[in-house]
C-alpha cells in the first residue's frame, strides 16, 4: 500500500475535509480527491460518507485509520531509535525518581556523571506519582518497586531497607532505647501514613506510629524527615542509604529494619541503544556498585565492634 495515499489519508480524516487537508498538505484539492479515490479503488470500498458538513470516516475507513495511526507510531519509534543511536552524549534526559532517593541519594553523586559528560542536560524530576515512561512524560526512572508498565526495560539495582536513626546528641539527651517499646517514651519522626512509599515501609512504620507516644512528628517526604532528625527533633525512620552520606546519624536498634524495597532502573524499549540513556545506566550502575561495597565493608564492621573481642 502506497505510504503517500495513507498519509493524505489521514490527514482528511483529522481534517474532516478536502479543501482543510489540502491547505495542510500543500495539495490542491483536486489532488487529495485524486488520492483518495485512487486508494479507494485499490482497496475496492468507500472510506468516507460524503455530507454536506464535511467527510464522515465508514467503517471501513474507521479501520484504515486504525491501522494507518499504528503504522504512523511505528515509523516515529523507529525514528527516535535512529536519532538516538546517532547521538552524542549530550543534550537533555528527563530522570524521574521519588523525592526522597532524588535528594538523598542521586543528586549528591550527579556531579560525577557531568564530569564524564558535561554536555549533557539532567531535568531531575522527583515525584511520588509514577511518571508513564511510554508516553515519554520522562526517559528514565528510578523507582522503589518493580514497574508495571510495559514495553520497559528495567534492571533491578539494589534493595533498601527502612531503619531507626538519631543523632548523638539526642541519644545522650534523651537515652537510647532497648527494644522496640522504647520508642514509646520518644519522638518518633516519619513520613505520613497517608503519603505515598514503599509497601514494605509503610508495613513496618504503621506500628510503630499507631502506637501510644508522647509525641511524634509526620512529613511528607524523607528529606524532612531527615533534616528535623538531624537537628535533634526525634528518633527518624529513615532508608540506610542516609547512612554514607549522613555518618552522624547513629543506627537505633539494629536489630530493627523494614523487609527489603527493591530499587529498579526503567526506559522505554525505544531508547535502549540512546547513548544518552547508556551514559546515565552506566554510571548509576558504577555508583550502586560502590557504595553497595561500601555497605557491605561497612556492615561487617558494625558486626564485629557488636560482637566484641
Amino acid at each position: 500500500m502506497d505510504w503517500d495515499k495513507l498519509r493524505v489519508f489521514r490527514t482528511v480524516a483529522d481534517a474532516g475535509s478536502l479543501t482543510r487537508a489540502g491547505e495542510i498538505l500543500h495539495l490542491s484539492q483536486s489532488a487529495v480527491s485524486r488520492q483518495i479515490r485512487s486508494l479507494e479503488e485499490s482497496l475496492d470500498t468507500l472510506l468516507f460518507h460524503r455530507h454536506a458538513r464535511g467527510l464522515i470516516l465508514t467503517e471501513q475507513g474507521e479501520l484504515l485509520f486504525k491501522t494507518a495511526d499504528r503504522i504512523r507510531a511505528e515509523i516515529d519509534r523507529t525514528q527516535v531509535r535512529i536519532r538516538e543511536a546517532m547521538d552524542s552524549v549530550s543534550g537533555e534526559l528527563t530522570v524521574t525518581t521519588t523525592t526522597g532517593f532524588g535528594t538523598l541519594w542521586l543528586a549528591p553523586r550527579i556531579g560525577r556523571l557531568f564530569s564524564h559528560h558535561p554536555e549533557l542536560k539532567i531535568d531531575l524530576r522527583l515525584a511520588e506519582r509514577v511518571l508513564n515512561l511510554p508516553m515519554r512524560e520522562a526517559d528514565v526512572a528510578i523507582r522503589m518497586k518493580e514497574p508495571s508498565q510495559a514495553e520497559l526495560v528495567r534492571r533491578r539495582l539494589m534493595t533498601v531497607n527502612m531503619r531507626l536513626y538519631a543523632t548523638r546528641e539526642y541519644l545522650d539527651s534523651r537515652g537510647a532505647p532497648g527494644a522496640i517499646d522504647g520508642l514509646r517514651g520518644h519522638r518518633l519522626v516519619s513520613q505520613s501514613l497517608a503519603t505515598e512509599q514503599p509497601g514494605a515501609a509503610y508495613a513496618w512504620v504503621s506500628p510503630m506510629l499507631l502506637a501510644d507516644h508522647d509525641s511524634h512528628m509526620t512529613v511528607n517526604n524523607y528529606f524532612g524527615v531527615l533534616q528535623a532528625v538531624l537537628h535533634g527533633v526525634g528518633i527518624g525512620v529513615l532508608p540506610d542509604y542516609v547512612a554514607e552520606e549522613f555518618p552522624q546519624l547513629i543506627h537505633v536498634l539494629p536489630g530493627e529494619q523494614s523487609q527489603d524495597v527493591p530499587v529498579y532502573l526503567a526506559y522505554p524499549e525505544e531508547l535502549r541503544h540512546s547513548r544518552r540513556v547508556a551514559a546515565f545506566r552506566e554510571f548509576v550502575i558504577e555508583e550502586i556498585t560502590a557504595y553497595r561495597r561500601r555497605h557491605a565493608a561497612r556492615e561487617t564492621a558494625d558486626a564485629a565492634v557488636k560482637g566484641g573481642p
